[in-house]
């Protein structure tokens, strides 16, 4: 198989590159890990109904959807990546069988992850991130019964407890973890947020939605613990304790850079996000010419950021391979770019609102488990890091922390910071993890194929 541009991930990102790029007349393949198109914010979109609980920004994703249907892009459901060379060759596998895309010009519009939220408890059965319950909503219509406690912070968060009320399953309490200080870090940028008063106003009313719903709410919340024996039981924090069958956490989303560096793309230390995020150029291009990147993948940002950078990703693919020249890209691009400063313009308010304190990623209890598909608890990291490990690829050598099946993913972000925080260094000078393919399960089975 070939293709001048192929797209990894189709959500709103490699959606709106794979229109416009094909649209320009460039071969565009676009390969994605689920069953529809969509990504996690529109995930479904097409089977919703018009009366969703989901709300009305999800519901604005069918248009898209429709539009990628309708471009004439190629679309291979169901494809997990799990290699790409440098030369452009895409392995992946799917339906149990493997396969391989050459192609020119590759667009990583991978998305996002939810940041880690590992707390005491927490790998109890009845404890699950906010994210997961969204999927389940979004794609099966299931809302959990019982008490449903949420416990975190970002938009998110707010955002699943409007959702699970409007659906018939309002939550029991949601516990709001930011600490006081992020409110007036905010106050201090809401001058320059007013550039983007669309997504304050759309915050806003987000932010009051649990109230007018009927949700409790407490804020200032430290010290949260899931406790019970065999399964949750209840929520705990400094000063209070609530029953729940169901606790939700969720401390923001962070860019799923895992491909970018097997690649080993050039990456940096975001500190308004605490996060680490890919080096871009004002195209999305990246330290390896014949790959960029696009959507919450190069930072979060949201939906609407997300299709704009899409589309600015695709005008540059489609000048590099000949389809325009540098005048029709940047004339086609000029609108665009003032329509995603827009947008941008309110992240570092909602950066400073909602950036979690350093015990989310660095927790206090060495019990607590980091890496749950090796069951390496805080503790042990710290340990390594004191004989000698430098840096999360040292550590996984001391204590096998990072080797399971999500290859760090999940537990990357924190082993840093526990790192970061033992050693005396800034979680940029300690480093991530290192990916090697394959990045998903693959069988052998996959691998004959492609090798006859």
């Amino acid at each position: 198989m070939t293709a001048e541009l192929a797209v990894v991930g189709a959500g709103p990102a490699g959606m709106a590159a794979a229109v416009l790029a094909a649209e320009l007349g460039l071969a565009v393949t676009v390969l994605d890990e689920q069953d529809l198109p969509g990504g996690q914010i529109y995930r479904a979109v097409e089977r919703a109904a018009p009366d969703s609980p989901l709300g009305e920004d999800y519901l604005a994703g069918r248009d898209l959807v429709a539009a990628f249907r309708a471009s004439g892009a190629a679309y291979l459901p169901g494809a997990a990546v799990w290699h790409i060379d440098p030369d452009g060759t895409v392995s992946f596998g799917r339906d149990g069988r493997g396969g391989a895309l050459r192609a020119r010009h590759i667009l990583l519009a991978a998305g996002a992850l939810e940041r880690p939220v590992p707390i005491p408890g927490w790998t109890l059965p009845g404890v699950m991130t906010a994210g997961a319950a969204q999927i389940l909503l979004k794609s099966a219509d299931l809302v959990p019964e019982g008490r449903t406690v949420l416990a975190g912070q970002g938009p998110l968060l707010y955002l699943v407890a409007a959702q699970l009320a409007a659906a018939g399953a309002p939550p029991a309490a949601l516990l709001d973890t930011a600490p006081a200080g992020n409110r007036r870090a905010a106050a201090r940028l809401a001058g320059a947020a007013l550039a983007g008063w669309r997504s304050l106003a759309r915050g806003l009313r987000l932010l009051a939605a649990p109230g007018l719903a009927g949700i409790p709410l407490r804020r200032g919340v430290r010290g949260l613990r899931a406790v019970g024996r065999g399964r949750v039981e209840a929520v705990a924090w400094d000063g209070g304790e609530l029953a729940c069958d169901l606790l939700l956490l969720h401390e923001g989303v962070i860019p799923d850079t895992q491909i970018g560096r097997a690649l080993q793309l050039a990456h940096a230390w975001d500190a308004a996000q605490w996060c680490w995020r890919p080096v871009l150029d004002e195209w999305g291009g990246t330290s390896l010419a014949n790959v960029s990147v696009a959507g919450d993948g190069g930072g979060i940002a949201g939906a609407a950021a997300a299709v704009l950078s899409g589309r600015l990703a695709a005008l540059a693919a489609a000048h590099r391979l000949g389809r325009i020249d540098a005048a029709e890209r940047d004339r086609r691009a000029a609108p665009i770019r003032a329509a995603l400063a827009r947008e941008r313009a309110f992240r570092p308010f909602l950066e400073a609102l909602t950036r979690p304190p350093p015990s989310v990623l660095a927790p206090p209890q060495d019990d607590v488990i980091v890496c749950r598909c090796e069951e390496v608890t805080a503790g042990m990291i710290r340990r390594a890091a004191r004989l000698g490990a430098q840096g999360p690829n040292q550590a996984k050598a001391f204590t096998r922390c990072g080797m399971g099946p999500c290859q760090g993913r999940l537990c990357g972000p924190v082993v840093a910071a526990l790192m970061a925080e033992t050693l005396g260094r800034p979680i940029a000078e300690i480093g991530a993890y290192r990916p090697r393919a394959p990045y998903k399960p693959v069988t052998v089975a996959m691998l004959a194929e492609l090798a006859g």
